[in-house]
């Protein structure tokens, strides 16, 4: 085990965090209680399992890894996927004397834009999640890993896998998975995509290319790519005017919550879009 205290600007909104892996948890890769999250890394040298004790003035990450040499992927991984990357300060700033979303900005300072430790599972993870539940999308992803996924060789409480591989899913017959037959025929298409290296999922990618290239799968459509996009390349500036979880929110502040005034009402939240919809969904009935 190796303990590493992740780089942090405090404050840190830790309840918002798990709070968002809760909702989501796979069962099988993922573990999420009142001290913090567990969840299993591919790494390029192995798989890992991290245990992440979350605070609002400290992270402090115990990694299992196959090999030390995938410390400092461990580490950046972990970073990016809760977000701590980002300036609160300058969020506050940009943010918090704003007259709808101002008040709650003040009052949870820290909070953060979820990311992911794997681009690619979080591609896959957005499509099962198209017009189901969370809790439906997270039943359907642990399906998968069950069947497909990689046996930990040191399982750690319920984390048994490693989520599956592009390569093993678009090896996979889509007839073969429990879902309707256009989401299995997208998943078919993302995945080859992603294991053939016809789109990368990296942080800080292009953006713009990425999106149009998800874009032109079939089943994939703009909440999906542009949410692909800001969890996964990191981009802070996405907004989605679809979502009905934005649209009740906005609702509730008493705005017009039509996809294009909740647009137009956006703009001035930029470049801070991401984290304007973090403060939206964190509403009562917003996620």
């Amino acid at each position: 085990m190796i303990r590493i205290k992740l780089p942090l600007r405090p404050p840190l909104d830790a309840g918002a965090l798990l709070a968002h892996f809760r909702a989501r948890a796979v069962p099988g890769i993922e573990e999420v209680d009142e001290h913090g999250y567990r969840r299993s890394l591919r790494l390029p040298e192995g798989p890992a399992v991290v245990e992440l004790a979350v605070g609002p003035a400290a992270v402090v990450a115990e990694f299992d890894l196959a090999d030390d040499r995938d410390a400092d992927t461990a580490t950046e991984a972990c970073a990016a996927m809760l977000g701590l990357h980002s300036d609160p300060a300058v969020v506050l700033d940009a943010l918090g004397n704003d007259p709808l979303i101002g008040r709650a900005v003040r009052a949870f300072p820290g909070r953060r834009v979820p990311g992911t430790p794997d681009g690619d599972e979080l591609a896959v993870r957005a499509v099962l999640g198209q017009q189901i539940s969370l809790a439906g999308a997270a039943s359907a992803a642990a399906r998968l890993v069950r069947e497909l996924g990689e046996a930990l060789p040191r399982p750690l409480g319920t984390v048994t896998h490693v989520f599956p591989t592009s390569a093993a899913l678009a090896a996979a017959d889509p007839a073969g998975f429990r879902m309707p037959r256009s989401r299995a025929r997208t998943l078919h298409a993302l995945t080859s995509a992603l294991a053939g290296g016809e789109i990368v999922l990296e942080r800080h990618g292009e953006r713009a290319r990425v999106r149009a290239q998800l874009l032109a799968l079939p089943g994939i459509g703009p909440w999906t790519a542009d949410y692909v996009v800001m969890r996964a390349l990191g981009d802070t500036d996405v907004f989605l005017e679809t979502d009905l979880g934005v649209r009740r929110s906005l609702e509730r502040l008493g705005v017009d919550a039509a996809p294009s005034a909740a647009a137009a009402l956006a703009q001035r939240w930029r470049p801070y879009r991401s984290f304007a919809m973090q403060y939206l969904w964190a509403m009562p009935g917003g996620d």
